[in-house]
């Protein structure tokens, strides 16, 4: 069974509440369409409800059996405009503005997270990733314990190198925070071992990654990185974890025994930590399209609750996987 294939069966084994804010998107109702088939999720779609059904139908969905929500409509609101302005009226957002802001589908959408009427959200196929952030943030705001809510990509390669089995590589940040210094790295590098166990599955093991191994170079950049992995050991005594470690001495088993031998990841890291959004993205896309990996995301990591991003070239089965991930980030 392949990756995907697992979280879509662990996703229909645990059906959440999803809310897509982008209704009026055609991607968006084939990606629905194909949840309701297979039971994926229970979908939530925002947008004026004829187009969405007549769109959904066209889409080869059951319209009858899908909830739709108009966000032009502000009846029975109150509960997410008075949320909205208690956690934004200490920066000046009036009662009013609030109970006007809740039209935005995006921000609708993420206040029906955070109240608890949808369990996440998937939105990005027509909106910016800073649009679907702000939306989070204001609503929903940063998980217990972490301040720097950031991303990762879930990197998918049929057989990398040494590995006889398809690999999945978490890369953080790639696609949020620019240049993050010691304390803000180790939040990325936490969240991202949070959202691994709910979303892969498996035990994380984190690379912070440098142009040094160890102590075999210096500079600014390797500092900030060896204060990060100290700050993250606090934060996650329980994850094997190290650093400065470069690629080849997070990855493979035979060139840590050389370069790193007493290395608690021993070339078998499973999440890596890039020093800044320039090596993140640059190796994300690199490996996408050099060695061919499947690169799912940007996913959303330390949110309280799941709102997630979608690239604005989503595909309708792009949107669904994100969906069941969304679906297995949920409490």
């Amino acid at each position: 069974m392949t990756f995907l294939e697992d979280v879509r069966n662990r996703a229909r084994n645990r059906p959440r509440r999803i809310v897509l804010p982008e209704g009026d998107d055609p991607r968006t109702l084939k990606a629905v369409a194909e949840i309701q088939s297979e039971g994926l999720a229970v979908p939530v779609v925002l947008g004026d409800p004829a187009r969405v059904r007549d769109g959904l139908a066209g889409a080869g969905g059951d319209p009858d059996s899908l909830e739709v929500v108009d966000p032009r409509v502000t009846e029975g609101t109150a509960p997410l405009s008075s949320h909205l302005w208690t956690r934004q009226r200490s920066r000046g957002m009036t009662e009013g503005q609030a109970r006007e802001d809740v039209r935005d589908p995006l921000l609708r959408g993420a206040l029906m997270v955070a109240t608890g009427r949808a369990d996440g959200s998937v939105a990005g196929a027509a909106h910016s990733t800073a649009d679907v952030l702000r939306a989070a943030l204001r609503a929903v705001g940063p998980a217990d314990g972490i301040r720097t809510i950031s991303s990762a990509f879930y990197m998918v390669l049929d057989k990398a190198p040494g590995r006889n089995r398809e690999t999945v590589l978490t890369f953080t940040d790639c696609a949020v925070v620019p240049d993050p210094d010691p304390g803000a790295l180790s939040q990325i590098a936490a969240a991202a071992a949070r959202a691994r166990r709910a979303v892969v599955g498996d035990s994380p093991v984190v690379a912070f990654l440098s142009y040094s191994t160890l102590g075999s170079a210096g500079g600014p950049s390797v500092e900030k990185v060896r204060e990060a992995l100290a700050l993250f050991r606090d934060m996650e005594p329980g994850v094997p974890s190290d650093g400065e470690l470069q690629g080849d001495s997070a990855l493979v088993e035979a060139v840590a025994r050389r370069k790193a031998p007493h290395s608690a990841v021993g070339g078998q890291a499973n999440i890596l930590v890039f020093p800044n959004l320039d090596a993140g993205n640059i190796a994300y896309k690199l490996v996408e399209r050099l060695a061919g990996a499947r690169a799912i995301g940007p996913v959303v990591q330390g949110l309280r609750k799941p709102c997630n991003d979608l690239s604005r070239g989503a595909t309708p089965s792009d949107i669904v996987d994100v969906t069941c991930i969304t679906s297995l980030m949920a409490p």
